[in-house]
């Protein structure tokens, strides 16, 4: 019997004395790093749109305002609120924000599923803002 506890504790990797420890110093420094990198971009992304940058400090004003630089109206942070109904106005707003930039739909998943990577080359890259979009002209019709 003591052979097995003894070997469960092995298993187990801590010792009975040692209490569980919180997250070590690097995971804060990468998660502080994040969070900057992540102010910076929609900060930058917000100063091509024409808005304030200061913005993006602001935790319900920035969802605002970013749905007024996708070109949606400014109620639909309250969408965001509404359980599974936020996943797909997320969604919605990802790609209209990439449209508003000139890229395509499938910068507007890379900005859904990578928002790390797809904030900061939205931000810091080369694309502008092209504000409201005309409608697609009509296509001729056959004679």
């Amino acid at each position: 019997m003591t052979t097995l506890l003894l070997l469960t504790s092995f298993l187990a990797q801590e010792t009975a004395d040692e209490a569980p420890k919180g997250p070590g110093t690097m995971f804060w420094i990468f998660e502080i790093a994040f969070i900057v990198l992540m102010i910076a971009a929609f900060w930058k992304i917000f100063g091509k749109a024409g808005q304030p940058g200061w913005a993006a400090i602001i935790p319900i004003f920035n969802t605002y305002v970013l749905c007024k630089v996708a070109g949606r109206p400014g109620w639909w942070f309250i969408l965001l609120l509404i359980p599974l109904v936020n996943f797909i106005i997320y969604i919605i707003l990802c790609i209209d924000l990439a449209k508003r930039f000139g890229k395509g739909a499938g910068f507007g998943i890379g900005l859904l599923l990578l928002p790390f990577i797809f904030f900061p080359i939205l931000g810091f890259g080369s694309a502008q803002y092209q504000g409201v979009l005309p409608p697609a002209a009509p296509l001729p019709a056959a004679a």
